[in-house]
């Protein structure tokens, strides 16, 4: 634990580090598999140095990146009646926390007594609490840096009662069903009878739609994946150059994803301590995914890991939902 002089009542779990709870070296190894098997990958946790952090914050002011803008039309329209369906949350735990600003905008409604960021970008996470603890003192703060790809548990020092897991933005269309389902109930695991989820889902909708949200005009989206190779030389000691790479970010309809793609733009071979990889002209390494559903999919997802009681609200368009649920 850190604790910062000024700030009694904010601590960062652990101290500050560029891939949170991971160690170094199974970041490493991490990479370096996914690089190495047939159809190559990396993890899109390595987004999220403090460069990703920051370009991810300007996709969501895209004015092709719906989601950011229709989530914020659906809390703007309907917080008092998700707050009343809620009621009290005594621990407001927000996942995926990046800036903090969505959380921000419950504390009003929902009063937490204690927030609990979650991030995997240590750093990035410390700065926005520490201007938020500013903003809101009498809320104790509990920032944690982790890493949901890997195991991972809470610290002692979050409160029990009335945990609230707040997972905006549609981050859980990151994970296939299974492991969506998986993390679900990872999440009604660390609920207690009187906890829920207040979770923001996106849904099927017209290819073009999609297709611009994730390969935007401007070249942010693309400069956020290619960035990611940056990370991993940083990580692994590899020798990507930037400039050998394109970015692809397509809707894949029979998978209901979409997804985020590096290519290559000739023959590369890429480097580092232990390894490499021969990449061909057109040979693609797989970035990121991003799984869309239908409101009565994602419910029944819901069920089966436990909670129950739900409740859903939408924008006009149907484009996105915001849906509670309690455990059961």
């Amino acid at each position: 634990m850190t604790s910062f002089s000024g700030t009694s009542a904010l601590s960062i779990f652990p101290p500050s580090n560029p891939v949170a709870l991971a160690s170094i070296t199974a970041a490493q190894d991490e990479i370096a598999t996914g690089l190495q098997a047939r159809n190559a990958s990396i993890s899109p946790k390595y987004f999220y140095d403090g460069i990703g952090s920051l370009l991810f914050e300007a996709i969501c002011e895209l004015p092709e990146y719906y989601p950011s803008r229709t989530e914020a039309g659906i809390f703007s329209r309907h917080i008092s009646e998700m707050a009343q369906v809620i009621g009290s949350a005594s621990t407001l735990i927000d996942l995926g926390a990046g800036n903090c600003a969505k959380a921000a905008r419950l504390f009003s409604q929902l009063h937490p007594q204690q927030y609990v960021p979650v991030d995997i970008s240590a750093g990035h996470l410390e700065d926005a609490v520490l201007r938020l603890q500013q903003r809101f003192p009498h809320i104790e703060m509990t920032a944690v840096a982790l890493d949901f790809s890997v195991p991972w548990q809470l610290p002692d020092e979050v409160r029990a009662d009335k945990r609230l897991f707040f997972y905006p933005g549609s981050s859980i269309g990151n994970f296939d069903t299974e492991h969506a389902l998986h993390f679900l109930r990872q999440l009604r695991a660390a609920c207690n009878a009187d906890g829920g989820i207040l979770i923001g889902v996106d849904l099927i909708k017209d290819s073009a739609l999609l297709d611009a949200a994730y390969d935007d005009a401007l070249g942010v989206t693309a400069a956020f994946n290619l960035n990611a190779l940056r990370h991993i030389n940083r990580l692994l000691g590899s020798d990507f150059e930037v400039r050998d790479w394109q970015h692809l970010g397509f809707f894949n309809p029979q998978l209901s994803r979409v997804e985020m793609h590096l290519q290559a733009r000739q023959d590369i071979c890429v480097r580092w301590p232990g390894g490499e990889r021969q990449f061909a002209k057109g040979e693609r390494i797989h970035t990121e995914n991003s799984y869309k559903y239908t409101v009565p999919s994602f419910l029944a997802l819901l069920e089966q890991a436990g909670f129950g009681q739900a409740r859903h609200w939408s924008d006009p368009a149907n484009w996105f939902s915001v849906i509670h649920a309690r455990a059961l």
